[in-house]
């Protein structure tokens, strides 16, 4: 019925990409969006919610999640889709990195589903030239974005791939990454039309500068993350960059780099543009990058590409308002402090950190309230850019009817202490612990279903997420 639907949403002030703010009601039905009306005379409603004073919108997509690879993904899906609904992001896109064969991809998939509870999708990591000859079986099972990792080789060819299901012993595995094998992972993404994700880090330079440091890093006990960036530094990111945008031309390759961290890196991706504008490159960033830098003086902030300086913090929050940067997406890792940090040792210790549950408070409290961004840009580059990106628009990454019902409310002057308790993760730990933020999500829905209310999440919903084609 025309005046008839599930959920209704009172006193929306709703924040609509590319459009702004638009004072309405919302009518949700079937999980999707089924109107937007100024008045609700004669409208009924099986549950009605009022975002007064609060702002709704649309739901947030995290383009870039590692999970599976410390615990299986039927226990990471639970864990980590539960935090990503207490940090108000809707969809989650897994980073796959397999031992071997993407044939067997069917167990991850088969374990993944009815264990999330928001939506996902999946990015495949291409490691070898097994995997280079599969990427066309990946096409039609809907996965058609691929990741490149410029920075495995030399001295660095150690990662940890996903667990098989079921398994809980870490699997490392060793990838040599050459020059033919990455020209031939781009020209194979191009004749499939699809979308390669870059980690953009010369592994030839890096080894050589960690060689040079390596006793340095066994001796030193403080400004260890200053010498972590010493030894990757900002020239392998743009060596790289250069590189491989120069072979997306060639071969007609669209590119979206992931966790860019520095202005050189920036500032080679924008130089790429304007020389091939045949081609679209993508920008992503990540919350620690608008936030901590190299001075953080604390192993639970290693990452790869590390922190940098305060003035390359600058220039993307600069970059972001001026448009240059497209999206963010936090490379969370669902690691412990314990599988992360060995030995107060630089170099045995893990990259990457947890950050699903605080990057939207995180820029709330640090961008919006800080006027450093509108809720009109982090809309566009957290809900808009990656649904059209990542082919899910307008199914998602907007409010308009027709669109799924996801949905994320936020109270902008909502203040909480943040700790590891409130991750509702596998992780133990965050870099944000002990950091006031002002700015959170009050509620996430997902496809017209409240999975997360007030922090409080409904366990309930797990199996309600579902894996999202790339069409």
């Amino acid at each position: 019925m025309e005046n008839s639907c599930d959920i209704l949403i009172t006193n929306a002030s709703t924040i609509i990409p590319l459009v702004g703010k638009l004072d309405t009601n919302i009518l949700i039905e079937d999980g999707k969006i089924k109107a937007l009306r100024k008045s609700i005379e004669n409208v009924q409603a099986s549950r009605v919610i009022n975002a007064s004073k609060k702002y709704v919108l649309p739901g947030l997509i995290d383009p870039h999640v590692h999970y599976g690879v410390f615990t299986p993904i039927e226990s990471s899906a639970v864990t980590e889709s539960r935090s990503a609904a207490v940090g108000g992001i809707c969809t989650i896109m897994r980073m796959l990195r397999m031992h071997g064969t993407f044939k067997n991809i069917w167990k991850h998939l088969e374990a993944s589903r009815k264990r999330h509870l928001v939506d996902y999708q999946i990015h495949a990591s291409i490691l070898n030239n097994l995997q280079l000859k599969e990427m066309q079986f990946l096409s039609k099972l809907g996965i058609k974005s691929y990741k490149l990792y410029m920075n495995l080789g030399s001295d660095m060819k150690q990662i940890l791939a996903d667990l098989e299901p079921g398994k809980y012993d870490l699997d490392e595995i060793e990838v040599n990454m050459t020059d033919k094998l990455v020209f031939d992972i781009v020209r194979k993404t191009a004749l499939l039309n699809s979308l390669l994700l870059v980690h953009s880090e010369d592994h030839q330079e890096c080894s050589k500068f960690m060689r040079d440091n390596n006793q340095m890093g066994m001796t030193r006990r403080n400004r260890l993350l200053e010498l972590w960036s010493n030894c990757r530094p900002t020239s392998s990111e743009v060596v790289s960059i250069q590189k491989v945008t120069s072979m997306a031309s060639m071969c007609g390759t669209d590119l979206y780099f992931v966790h860019i961290g520095s202005s050189d890196a920036l500032q080679a991706i924008v130089k790429s543009r304007s020389i091939y504008k045949n081609r679209s490159f993508w920008i992503e960033t990540c919350p620690h990058y608008l936030t901590h830098t190299s001075e953080y003086d604390n192993l639970r902030g290693k990452v790869a590409p590390p922190l940098r300086s305060k003035e390359d913090v600058s220039t993307l929050w600069n970059a972001i308002s001026m448009g240059l940067l497209d999206t963010i997406g936090t490379d969370h890792v669902a690691n412990t402090l314990e599988t992360k940090i060995v030995q107060d040792d630089l170099w045995k210790s893990r990259s990457g950190f947890p950050g699903l549950a605080t990057m939207l408070p995180v820029l709330l409290s640090e961008g919006v309230n800080k006027n450093r961004i509108s809720l009109e840009k982090l809309t566009e580059i957290c809900s808009l850019n990656p649904s059209k990106i990542f082919g899910m628009f307008p199914k998602k990454g907007t409010i308009q009817c027709g669109s799924d019902a996801d949905l994320t409310i936020v109270d902008l002057d909502k203040e909480q202490i943040v700790t590891k308790e409130i991750l509702q993760s596998y992780s133990d730990y965050t870099i944000y612990e002990g950091w006031n933020l002002r700015g959170w999500p009050v509620m996430t829905i997902v496809r017209g279903k409240p999975i997360m209310e007030n922090g409080y999440v409904d366990d309930q919903a797990i199996g309600h997420g579902e894996f999202v084609r790339h069409e």
